[in-house]
């Protein structure tokens, strides 16, 4: 299994270099399944990995002009703070166990999963349906609604601390929709994003868990190679087409992951 763990994680780099997202939304899953990581630990290990591999090819989306540091700044703090709340205050007030109606019992482990495998969904439709509208500006000067703009931020570092994805598929239609940023705008600034929340919500996790480091380190490297290979080809296809792919994509890993642990 560690074989089809390690051809997987390829794909996690692959998938950010492509679209600017759906690494973490591979990463849970690897982890769980492929490598029997705890799904606490699993959501700690994916920041890091995510992290690392969406920072890595910053510098090149910069000099192409394809970040707004002022918008990933203020959006990448602001979210950076709700993913060590989620993190610090949300995540240890679950119980080992919850009793629901009917004496059913529930695993935080298998809550967590629950919950990670909806955003799936959710930004697997998200990807499939909506439509990019082409935006003519280009602004990088300022954020065009700052309130906005955190409030947004605040919603995704929540939902990533809990579920240990980076928000790429949440943040791009935020910056598209409501922050009216170019697409390839959006992307880049997304993982610079990505980057800053996920590496300062994994560190402040660091005295809690007693991270793998070969395994986290040989799986970042695995999806940094694989960040230039998709980054390369993402010239090469439309962009809607490889993002309603991978959206049906993701939508069957996470009616499989809900099938499987409702299944125990």
């Amino acid at each position: 299994m560690e074989i089809f763990g390690y051809l997987a994680s390829v794909l996690t780099g692959v998938s950010l270099g492509m679209i600017g997202g759906g690494g973490s939304i591979l990463t849970v899953p690897i982890l769980v399944y492929l490598f029997a990581v705890d799904p606490q630990n699993a959501t700690a290990y994916s920041l890091f990995i995510v992290g690392i591999t969406s920072l890595s090819g910053i510098l090149s989306l910069y000099k192409t002009g394809f970040v707004n540091l002022k918008i990933a700044l203020l959006f990448g703090l602001s979210s950076s703070v709700a993913v060590v709340f989620a993190r610090k205050v949300i995540l240890p007030a679950i119980p080992p166990e919850l009793l629901l109606a009917d004496n059913m019992i529930i695993s935080r482990s298998l809550l967590i999963m629950l919950f990670f495998a909806t955003v799936m969904i959710a930004a697997a439709l998200l990807m499939v349906f909506r439509k990019d509208k082409p935006f003519e500006n280009n602004q990088n000067d300022s954020p065009a609604n700052q309130n906005l703009i955190v409030a947004e931020a605040i919603l995704v570092g929540t939902i990533s601390g809990i579920s240990g994805a980076g928000g790429g598929f949440l943040i791009i239609p935020f910056l598209t929709i409501l922050n009216k940023v170019e697409i390839k705008t959006a992307i880049g600034t997304s993982l610079l994003i990505i980057g800053i929340q996920s590496m300062l919500g994994f560190l402040s996790e660091l005295n809690a868990i007693k991270p793998d480091w070969a395994l986290i380190l040989e799986i970042t490297l695995l999806s940094v190679s694989g960040f230039f290979v998709g980054n390369y080809l993402s010239h090469k296809f439309s962009g809607t087409l490889l993002k309603h792919t991978f959206g049906w994509f993701v939508l069957c890993i996470g009616i499989y992951i809900i099938l499987k642990e409702l299944a125990y």
